[in-house]
C-alpha cells in the first residue's frame, strides 16, 4: 500500500511538472491544455460524402447528399508532413469553376488562395489513437463547410472531432459528381427545415464510422459527448437541434440564434460582434435574448469591434472584407472604425470555446477558472450565468 501510495504521488508530481504554463505574466498552471495556445495534438483533415436515403432533396430531386470535412487530431509523424491547401478542399474536376466564383466574389484566385490561406491540418493523416468529442459545425447562409478552419483546426489540437458540411444549395457552391450546385436564395425556408435535420443525420454517420462504417475512426469518435455548433444561419441550426436532439450536449453559437428556444438546460456558449451589417441589432437582440432567457449553465461573448466575419475564415481570403474584417463604419452612426484584428479574435473564440467544450463536455474542472472572468476586458463584454460564477463585464 505504502509502495502504490507513493507512485501515485510521483505520478501526481510528474503530471504537474509538464502540465503547460498558464498565460504569460500570470501565475496559474493548468492541469490541462492551456486555451490560450494551441493543443498538443497535430490535426488530419478529410473528406467524404454522405447520402442520406430517407429525403430527397427539394432542389436536386436526389437524396440528400452532404459533401462533408472532417477534422480530428492526428498522429505525430503528420507534424512533419505539407499542410493542407484551401485547393484541397475542392475536387479538382471543378476548380475551373470554383476558381470563377472566388473571382468574382473574392477578387482572388485559388492559386493566390494556396499561396496566402493558412491553417494546421495534414490532409488524409492518420486518425491518432483515443477517444474524442465530437463536435457537427454548420455553416453560415451562402457559406461553406470549410469557412471556419481557425476554428476546426484548434479544436482538434485539443483533442476534438470536428464535422461540417455544405448544406446543398445554401452553401456558397456545393460539387456533387462533379456538378457545381451554386447557392439558391429560394432554398432558404427549405434549408431552415433541412439544416437541423443535416446535423442529426452527421451524428447518426459518426455514430456508425465509430463503430467501424469506416476503420479509420472506429472507436475514435465518442458521440455521447456530442456538441452543436455553427455560424450565423448555422448559429441558428446549433441552437434549433440541441432542442430537438437531446443527444447534443453543449452548444457554441456564433452570430446568431432563432427568435426563441425551448432547451433552456444545455450549456450554451453564445457570441456575436456588436457592429454586425449582417444581422445588425435585431439579430444581436435574438443572441442576447436566448442568453437572458437560458436556465442552465450559459455564456455569452461580445466582440466590441467585432462584425458578423470576425467569427469566420474571410480574414485568410480578403483581410478588409469589413464587416468584422479590416476597416468598415460603425452600424448604427456611420464613423470610420478598424474591427478588432482577426489575431485577437480567433484568439477570444478559439480560447473561451476550449475552456466551455472542456468544462462541459469532457469534464475538465480546471477550465471552471478561465471561464469566470474577462480576459480581454477592452475588447469583449463577457456573461456568464448559472453555473456558480459571478458574470464579469
Amino acid at each position: 500500500m505504502r509502495c502504490v501510495m507513493k507512485l501515485s504521488a510521483l505520478f501526481f508530481m510528474i503530471s504537474l511538472m509538464i502540465a503547460p504554463l498558464a498565460r504569460t505574466g500570470e501565475a496559474t498552471v493548468y492541469k490541462v491544455p492551456d486555451p490560450l495556445a494551441i493543443g498538443p495534438f497535430p490535426v488530419g483533415v478529410t473528406s467524404t460524402v454522405f447520402i442520406d436515403k430517407s429525403r430527397t432533396d427539394n432542389f436536386t430531386k436526389e437524396p440528400r447528399t452532404l459533401v462533408t470535412e472532417i477534422w480530428y487530431p492526428a498522429t505525430d509523424d503528420a507534424r512533419q508532413k505539407p499542410k493542407n491547401k484551401y485547393s484541397d478542399f475542392i475536387p479538382a474536376e471543378a476548380r475551373t469553376q470554383i476558381d470563377a466564383l472566388m473571382k468574382l466574389g473574392f477578387k482572388t484566385s485559388l492559386d493566390e488562395l494556396d499561396k496566402n490561406f493558412w491553417n494546421d491540418a495534414v490532409r488524409d493523416a492518420e486518425v491518432r489513437k483515443g477517444r474524442f468529442p465530437l463536435v457537427v459545425f454548420s455553416h453560415g447562409n451562402g457559406g461553406t463547410r470549410s469557412q471556419n478552419t481557425f476554428w476546426c483546426d484548434y479544436l482538434a489540437s485539443h483533442g476534438y472531432i470536428v464535422v461540417s458540411a455544405d448544406h446543398t444549395a445554401n452553401a456558397r457552391a456545393t460539387i456533387i459528381k462533379g456538378r457545381v450546385i451554386a447557392y439558391q436564395a429560394s432554398e432558404r425556408e427549405n434549408s431552415a427545415k433541412d439544416r437541423p435535420r443535416d446535423v442529426g443525420f452527421l451524428l447518426d454517420q459518426m455514430i456508425a464510422w465509430d463503430k467501424g462504417a469506416d476503420k479509420r475512426f472506429a472507436g475514435r469518435i465518442d458521440t455521447d459527448r456530442a456538441c452543436a455548433a455553427g455560424m450565423s444561419f448555422g448559429s441558428y441550426t446549433a441552437i434549433v437541434v440541441a432542442d430537438q436532439d437531446p443527444r447534443f450536449k453543449a452548444v457554441v453559437a456564433m452570430s446568431g440564434a432563432p427568435e426563441s428556444h425551448t432547451n433552456l438546460m444545455v450549456p450554451s456558449l453564445l457570441m456575436l460582434g456588436t457592429e454586425d451589417m449582417t444581422i445588425r441589432a435585431a439579430g444581436n437582440a435574438r443572441i442576447r435574448d436566448n442568453h437572458a432567457a437560458h436556465k442552465g449553465p450559459s455564456y455569452l461573448i461580445e466582440i466590441k469591434k467585432g462584425g458578423h466575419y470576425s467569427f469566420t475564415d474571410m480574414f485568410k481570403i480578403n483581410k478588409n472584407f469589413g464587416d468584422g474584417v479590416g476597416s468598415g463604419k460603425r452600424r448604427d452612426t456611420g464613423e470610420p472604425i478598424e474591427y478588432t484584428p482577426m489575431e485577437a479574435a480567433y484568439k477570444i473564440i478559439n480560447s473561451y470555446s476550449i475552456a466551455f467544450l472542456g468544462y462541459h463536455l469532457k469534464g475538465q474542472k480546471d477550465y471552471l477558472d478561465f471561464l469566470k472572468s474577462n480576459h480581454w476586458p477592452d475588447t469583449m463584454i463577457w456573461e456568464a450565468k448559472n453555473n456558480g460564477q459571478s458574470a464579469g463585464k
